[in-house]
């Protein structure tokens, strides 16, 4: 079986790990709700998409008492 002959240091590992990091989706403010929604994507709020209503976003029902 191969053993490599010398120890990897941290900085090589690194190098090769490189391109595993995670990242936080960008968020822009919704111009109707002003709620935070990805870029180009129907507002997950209000439903509009380009200064139009898209999608009906279903209200839970209020309840008496």
């Amino acid at each position: 079986m191969a053993v490599p002959k010398r120890k990897y240091v941290k900085s090589r590992q690194g190098k090769r790990r490189s391109h595993l990091a995670l990242n936080v989706p960008k968020l822009v403010e919704c111009p109707q709700c002003h709620s935070p929604k990805l870029p180009h994507h129907v507002c997950p709020t209000c439903g509009s998409y380009a200064g139009r209503d898209v999608i009906e976003i279903k209200r839970p029902k209020k309840t008496p008492g």
